[in-house]
């Protein structure tokens, strides 16, 4: 299956809920895995082991799965030459023993569990290795029993220990030490045995400074009354290292001389691990086992999308065998996208091995390619249109498709001119249709409704709708053609009852009213652009006060027409160049300004009026600044 369909059907969300039902990672990473098949053969097993898994949990409500874990990376470090730890051990021994007792669970149940039984007999039970391991370690160490050298080593260290501490006691307990003492009990700084002595004594007392407190005020000394105690103590931990070792080793090598078998027993639970959580997936969605076919039957009874929650309007529907294309007709928001994701989901639910949540009778098609078109694919990236984006996808489509493909289309042709995209979709559809494929489209195209009413193998559905409270029912009627409802609702959110008339007299018979609105009605404009052309010429100067046009606004002009009878002026602190028969003369400069004013000051900000006035009479400070900024 391709990515697009995968990520618009949501498959991977589906995923992740039914991974949620695994006890071990090796279950999660097979469905992690997982994809669609397109056989049929391996479809009908995928759905039997589901099934088998299903009655086992109604029978029992228990399955031992319990020492289940993923031990691939206990395996790989066998692999590497590693000698595996304690607590390693203790985990392959737990997956022995639940590899045996799930065996043993199987088996028993063979009559109505077949194909889970044949998984089980494929388990090589290993009792000599838990056994070893059971008796060797203990609580997550290496047992004093599991060789007969450890246990005489480690009574070594248990009496050498015994020694040190007699040792220590006698010197706490000794009148003559007693001021030099902190505080009078044996202190075992990591493996070393010491006395807190006060820091101030800390020279009196012969011994070996292993730590000093915080504060400074106690240092711990391992006295040298007990040194070779000591010296044979860590001898003795050494020799009990090299035998632990010994042990260790050799259960790894048992692990190591059946590491073909034991990596079997690995693949078989992750199978039933994946196989038991698609059966509890099951079990909560009520859900069944269609019965199957490859050649694109499709009959859904009483469905449900699986990632939809609470009540939701169940799914009666069914293409394939009457006809090959069906065309989705209804309302926005009538529930025409969800059916056709409710479908696209089932179909890769089923062919994962899925239960789907229906009612018996449903027959679900496997098909070798599932394509959709669903949902806004713009592209900023490469500059594509929803439109573009949508045609593109439909390309491919096209030129992957084949007779077993199902393909999955919302608002076919929508998002460019009504005429052109309805008749692009009804020649893809057709397309789609000589090239055996089934079809499901939605629309709101009249055209395309038609088309399908008229063409032996197409069929028509509508999306139910409420006309009363203005809601969807989300219930499909095949066999019918629905209307987008657009003149019921904008009449019943206020549209004028003849406005909507209008619109429904327009769609039949196309004679628009092309009459002029009645001047009356018009509200008269400010400007009267009829006098503005006809006015008789003006030559402007500067410093008149002007009206432009264009932007409907004053201005002043700044320069006179040149050649071309352009005229610049000033408008919001911007010279523009503006045709003289764009221009209205609101005041003359004359009678706007004093004789002998200076109309220089209307285009010139104060501080360059400042400055040019400095620079006239001769001020030092300006002629200062002046020489500064030409340096620079």
């Amino acid at each position: 299956m391709n990515t697009n369909t995968v990520d618009k059907l949501q498959y991977n969300k589906l995923k992740e809920i039914v991974k949620s039902y695994c006890v071990s990672g090796l279950g999660k990473k097979l469905i992690d895995k997982l994809k669609p098949s397109t056989n049929l053969k391996t479809v009908e097993e995928r759905l039997n082991e589901t099934m088998e898994g299903r009655v086992l949990l109604d029978c029992n409500n228990h399955i031992p799965l319990e020492g289940i874990f993923n031990i691939n990376h206990i395996l790989e470090s066998i692999e590497k030459g590693l000698v595996l730890n304690a607590e390693d051990l203790i985990i392959m021994c737990n997956f022995l023993r639940g590899c045996r007792k799930i065996k043993k669970f199987i088996i028993d149940k063979e009559s109505y569990a077949k194909a889970l039984s044949a998984y089980a007999r494929i388990i090589t039970e290993f009792n000599f290795i838990e056994e070893e391991i059971e008796y060797s370690i203990k609580g997550s160490c290496v047992d004093s029993n599991a060789s007969k050298e450890l246990k005489r080593v480690r009574r070594l260290i248990e009496n050498n220990e015994d020694k040190i501490k007699e040792k220590l006691d006698k010197f706490l307990k000794s009148n003559s030490n007693k001021r030099y003492i902190q505080e009078f009990f044996i202190s075992k700084r990591g493996d070393r045995y010491t006395v807190p002595i006060k820091s101030a004594y800390k020279n009196f007392v012969q011994g070996t400074i292993v730590e000093t407190s915080t504060k400074g005020s106690t240092v711990f000394i391992e006295p040298s009354i007990i040194s070779k105690n000591c010296i044979q103590l860590v001898s003795l931990k050494a020799e009990e290292a090299v035998e632990e070792y010994k042990v260790l080793s050799h259960l790894t090598e048992l692990i190591f001389n059946n590491l073909r078998e034991i990596k079997i027993n690995a693949e078989v639970i992750s199978q039933y691990d994946m196989i038991f959580a698609k059966a509890k997936y099951s079990k909560d969605i009520n859900g069944i086992k269609p019965k199957l076919n490859d050649y694109g039957f499709i009959n859904i009874v009483e469905g449900r999308h699986p990632l939809l929650k609470g009540d939701v309007v169940p799914l009666n529907f069914n293409i394939g065998k009457d006809y090959r294309t069906l065309i989705i007709t209804g309302p926005n928001a009538g529930g025409k996208t969800v059916v056709l994701k409710t479908i696209g989901i089932m179909m890769l639910a089923t062919q994962s091995g899925f239960h789907i949540p229906c009612k018996e009778g449903t027959e679900i098609s496997v098909f070798e390619k599932i394509f959709v078109d669903i949902g806004d694919n713009q592209s900023i990236e490469n500059a594509l249109s929803t439109f573009s984006s949508h045609v593109k996808n439909l390309a491919q489509i096209i030129n992957n498709s084949n007779k077993s493909t199902l393909i999955l289309c919302d608002e076919i042709g929508s998002g460019t001119e009504p005429n052109e995209g309805a008749a692009l979709a009804i020649a893809i559809l057709e397309e789609f249709y000589h090239k055996g494929c089934i079809t499901i489209a939605t629309t709101h195209y009249g055209e395309i409704k038609d088309y399908s009413q008229k063409h032996e193998d197409f069929q028509n559905a509508a999306m139910q709708f409420n006309s009363d409270t203005l809601q969807p029912l989300y219930k499909i009627n095949i066999g019918e053609s629905g209307e987008s409802n657009a003149f019921w609702i904008s009449e019943k959110m206020g549209i004028n009852a003849s406005v909507v008339k209008k619109a429904k007299g327009y769609m039949i018979n196309k004679k628009y009213n092309f009459a002029l609105v009645d001047k009356s009605k018009v509200k008269s404009k400010k400007i009267n652009i009829e006098y503005f052309t006809n006015q008789k010429r003006y030559d402007f100067k500067i410093g008149d006060k002007v009206f432009l046009m264009d932007c409907e606004d004053f201005a002043i002009v700044y320069k006179t027409k040149d050649r071309f009878n352009n005229i610049i002026v000033f408008h919001k602190n911007q010279l523009i160049k503006v045709n003289e028969k764009r221009l209205k003369l609101e005041l003359k400069a004359e009678d706007l300004y004093p004789v002998d004013y200076d109309l220089n000051t209307l285009f010139v900000d104060y501080k360059e009026r400042k400055l040019e006035k400095d620079i006239l009479r001769g001020s030092k400070k300006t002629l200062k600044i002046i020489k500064k900024i030409n340096k620079h």
